[in-house]
């Protein structure tokens, strides 16, 4: 008898969980499920010259914070401009440009080195570690993927951003960036003399969409695409150089990513 009371409880639960299941409305059934945080990467945009003695000791803090959290997570960008930058001559090869010193006097810089971490405000470089650090805390509003391709024959590199917001809307400018490693070029160093050898890397070297990006609005939970045309200068080195992409607004970079010009199967 308690055998038979016992299987007349469980049929009487089943049959109440199969009743209680089939009120519940299709609709209902499903829940949205926020997709997996995305890694936050950081901007750091440099404001550097080959006439400043402590800029190298910058790119070694530069150096040091990707060499701990990974460049893909640590995108430096130097941006030769300002007083102490240097626009080469007959002799020497130089990096200024005029696209940075629009963005030394826009931001305010007053001296080199002198940077951004995430377009918060300048910091000096020695403050770099503690702001990155903290940087990365932050959860990403919007996942960016690059894809490249480049066509050796023209020089001409094209690029697809695929940007994707999460639970609310982003808008704000999408800014895509030529970046370049491994250029050598002369620098004063720390101890006051001159290398006329010294390798620079995340040198910037053009804006492929604007000084300031172009505009960009993404729906919740939605993704928008871009794409983007360059052609490289002739001292411009396709296997050290790649694109640089950022979504920001005027509370800072949302999200930033980079990839090679040459994809690895180029």
């Amino acid at each position: 008898m308690r055998k038979l009371n016992i299987i007349a409880i469980l049929l009487g639960l089943v049959a109440i969980v199969t009743t209680s299941c089939s009120n519940v409305d299709e609709d209902e059934r499903f829940v949205y499920v926020r997709p997996a945080s995305v890694s936050r990467a950081v901007l750091v945009e440099d404001f550097t010259g080959q006439r400043c003695v402590n800029c190298p000791n910058a790119n070694d803090v530069i150096h040091q914070l990707q060499e701990q959290y990974g460049d893909s997570n640590v995108i430096a960008v130097g941006i030769h401009s300002g007083p102490l930058g240097f626009k080469g001559n007959s002799r020497f090869v130089g990096l200024a440009t005029t696209l940075g010193d629009e963005y030394y006097t826009h931001f305010g810089a007053e001296y080199q080195p002198v940077g951004m971490i995430n377009r918060h405000g300048l910091v000096n470089y020695t403050d770099w570690t503690a702001k990155v650090h903290n940087a990365l805390q932050d959860t990403a509003e919007v996942s960016l993927k690059l894809t490249t391709a480049y066509d050796s024959a023209s020089r001409t590199a094209s690029l697809l951003v695929q940007a994707t917001s999460f639970d609310h809307a982003v808008s704000g400018n999408l800014q895509v960036w030529l970046v370049e490693d491994s250029i050598t070029a002369m620098q004063l160093m720390p101890d006051g003399s001159v290398n006329y050898n010294y390798t620079h890397n995340h040198v910037l070297r053009a804006a492929v969409n604007g000084e300031w990006g172009s505009a960009v609005s993404i729906p919740a939970n939605n993704s928008e695409e871009s794409t983007f045309s360059y052609r490289l200068d002739d001292n411009n080195v396709a296997d050290n150089c790649y694109f640089v992409a950022f979504v920001y607004d005027d509370s800072g970079v949302k999200q930033v990513a980079k990839a090679r010009v040459k994809p690895k199967n180029n």
